[in-house]
């Protein structure tokens, strides 16, 4: 594991929903991290609502991160409705609630964000990314030298054996903006991938952030709950067989950062699928042949795709990262 003093500087993209607040209190709560800004993006809600999302649950954690909003739909695909019945019409399991904390949104763009960071700290930042990755195809056109201007990528989605999420072939983040996602594939940067052969493994029940409410008796942790229990409940009811919980889903990109250990990874090119009934597939090349079907040239750029992890391991670190001392009395307005 990493120590405070080799901290990653980490520009964290995102739309909130519930899996992503459990990450970005996960990354906000661990010391190896420095989170040096929050860009937004369309998914499981509209980009405004994660803009609105990503500024409430860090200011009434008590912390003021600069948050840039981003891309509103696909790159080409048409936009689709965000999945209210999994996250709510708020992205955080429709709070009844909120408080009066303020803030507002950079006024640049997300992949304006990213590569003005970038060309600031060159070599330095890692880019997490758990939504739909427009705003990482974006910058890349912004700054065609940006997978040289960071130091790696780590994303949340894809799936190479588990059976998808939104089509038997199909993970979410990919599958909502397919052309952007097979860019970021092949742009060459340092890259790795934590999707669905490895999140399906890690289930939180709701009994374990109850215990981190009672523990921490804090708004944050508050909504948290709040948000995992609406989010739980889809998933006991696709799922009954997991109890009352809910996949890690986005907090294990973290994971992997701060306690790659935890993985066991394979590695390839990584291509996806733009269109048809397989629209979203992520296709890794696991073997090292010289394939007739173009797109599979060995000057391709090769992903690190993560294929086993200690789930045990990972739920143990997640609690004593989350029940740790980090959390601030809320912003006020």
């Amino acid at each position: 594991m990493q120590t405070p003093q080799t901290k990653h500087k980490v520009i964290f993209d995102t739309d909130p929903g519930v899996d992503d607040a459990m990450a970005l209190y996960f990354a906000m709560a661990h010391p190896a991290i420095d989170l040096i800004g929050i860009t937004t993006t369309f998914g499981n809600v509209h980009v405004e609502q994660a803009t609105i999302n990503a500024l409430y649950l860090t200011r009434i954690a008590g912390q003021s991160i600069p948050v840039a909003q981003g891309v509103p739909v696909p790159f080409a695909k048409a936009p689709g409705t965000p999945p209210d019945f999994i996250h709510g019409a708020d992205g955080l399991g429709n709070l009844p609630s909120r408080i009066q904390v303020g803030g507002q949104a950079e006024n640049q763009s997300a992949a304006e964000f990213i590569v003005n960071m970038a060309r600031q700290h060159p070599g330095e930042i890692t880019l997490v990314a758990v939504g739909p990755f427009g705003n990482l195809g974006l910058a890349l056109k912004l700054e065609p030298q940006l997978p040289k201007l960071l130091k790696q990528v780590v994303l949340m989605g894809g799936t190479v054996d588990e059976p998808g999420n939104v089509s038997p072939v199909a993970e979410a983040n990919v599958w909502n903006d397919p052309d952007a996602a097979d860019l970021v594939f092949t742009a060459g940067w340092d890259l790795t991938m934590v999707g669905l052969d490895v999140t399906h493994r890690v289930v939180l029940l709701s009994d374990f952030f109850k215990r981190l409410k009672e523990h921490h008796q804090h708004v944050a942790m508050d909504t948290l709950y709040h948000a995992v229990m609406f989010y739980s409940d889809f998933y006991s009811s696709i799922r009954p067989d997991m109890g009352h919980g809910c996949y890690g889903h986005d907090v294990l990109a973290f994971v992997w950062l701060v306690a790659p250990e935890l993985f066991k990874t394979s590695i390839g090119r990584m291509r996806v699928a733009k269109e048809g009934i397989a629209n979203g597939q992520t296709m890794l090349a696991k073997l090292a042949i010289p394939y007739p079907q173009a797109g599979w040239e060995s000057d391709k750029p090769e992903t690190r795709v993560c294929m086993e992890v200690d789930a045990k391991a990972c739920a143990a670190l997640i609690d004593s990262v989350l029940a740790s001392a980090w959390l601030r009395p809320a912003l006020q307005a």
